[in-house]
């Protein structure tokens, strides 16, 4: 209950009128904001520092990167929603932006109050375990959990609303097993206690994950995309364990507060698309564990609708809600 009402009182207040964006002086005119609605450390985070540095140089002015953790994600998208439109604040986000306009009460409108501006990459989930647990595979967790009863074995996420959470749904609905939620404030608190044992299983992406199993800290179970993933050697996708047809790969993006003048949000595109380009940046955006898109304007916008629509459809079928 502390917990529902904690995330209630941070998204039910309505959102605060935007000030209207300035029309004269050139942009940028003064500090630029990547906001991040997640703790140091998670994918989002990681991104976004690694596009830090690049769009300060091409862009003239100083980029910081903002944490404002909270309710997955929203509270960083509800801190853009209510910026001013003039191009100085931007909001870095994951898949989950997509995702919990269905799950929970916002302070915005994802599809009014946005701009999706860059889809940058997409990636795996993998399902990792704990060395310590008795299964080695996936099917191996399945006969267990369908020995023991419904919901007694727990898996993390980086919280309601992630694609880690409603594509776990998904799963083990595929598989015919009950499996219970316990989600964190983010992918970097939940991978301390998975590293530490204190969760059997955590669902994650490459990037936060991968390091992980390629250590042998974690055991990788499996992966969400069609095909085993590059860096994750001897994981094995779902598809390829007999599910077939499953495939949730996560995502990551960039959108700007909906008013935000056309030729600046087409000026960030740019900037984006070429930054993305550079074989050092895209090398390190490769490593964490995803695919690099750089998918501007109507492929992206398009894109984000059909991910609204596809999950909005596993929430309602699934009953899912925000206490789990």
């Amino acid at each position: 209950m502390k917990r529902r009402a904690l995330i209630g009182g941070l998204l039910a207040a309505p959102a605060i009128p935007r000030p209207a964006p300035a029309q004269d002086g050139a942009w940028p005119a003064r500090p630029i904001r990547l906001l991040v609605g997640w703790p140091p450390g998670g994918s989002v985070d990681i991104l976004a520092r690694i596009l830090q540095p690049r769009l300060q140089a091409v862009l003239g002015q100083p980029v910081v990167v903002e944490n404002r953790p909270g309710a997955t994600g929203s509270v960083g998208a509800a801190e853009a929603a209510r910026s001013p439109a003039d191009g100085h604040t931007w909001l870095v986000v994951v898949d989950s932006h997509a995702i919990i306009p269905s799950i929970m009460r916002l302070p915005y409108d994802t599809r009014r109050d946005f701009v999706p501006v860059t889809l940058i990459g997409r990636g795996p989930l993998v399902v990792t375990s704990h060395p310590s647990t008795a299964w080695r595979s996936f099917p191996d967790l399945v006969a267990m959990a369908r020995e023991q009863r419904p919901g007694a074995i727990t898996y993390a996420t980086a919280g309601i609303g992630t694609m880690m959470h409603v594509a776990m749904v998904q799963l083990c609905n595929h598989a015919g097993i009950q499996l219970t939620h316990v989600p964190y404030r983010g992918g970097a608190p939940a991978l301390q206690d998975a590293l530490a044992g204190q969760v059997p299983l955590f669902v994650t992406n490459a990037p936060v994950g991968g390091p992980h199993v390629r250590s042998g800290a974690l055991k990788g179970l499996g992966v969400t995309t069609r095909a085993p993933w590059r860096d994750l050697p001897g994981v094995p996708s779902f598809h390829e364990l007999g599910f077939d047809g499953y495939e949730a790969p996560t995502w990551w993006g960039v959108f700007a507060p909906a008013g935000v003048p056309a030729e600046i949000t087409r000026r960030m595109e740019t900037e984006l698309a070429g930054i993305l380009a550079e074989p050092e940046v895209r090398k390190r955006v490769e490593a964490q564990g995803m695919d690099v898109l750089a998918v501007s304007g109507d492929g992206f916008a398009s894109f984000v609708e059909s991910e609204m629509d596809r999950w909005a459809r596993v929430v309602r079928e699934n009953n899912i809600r925000v206490d789990g």
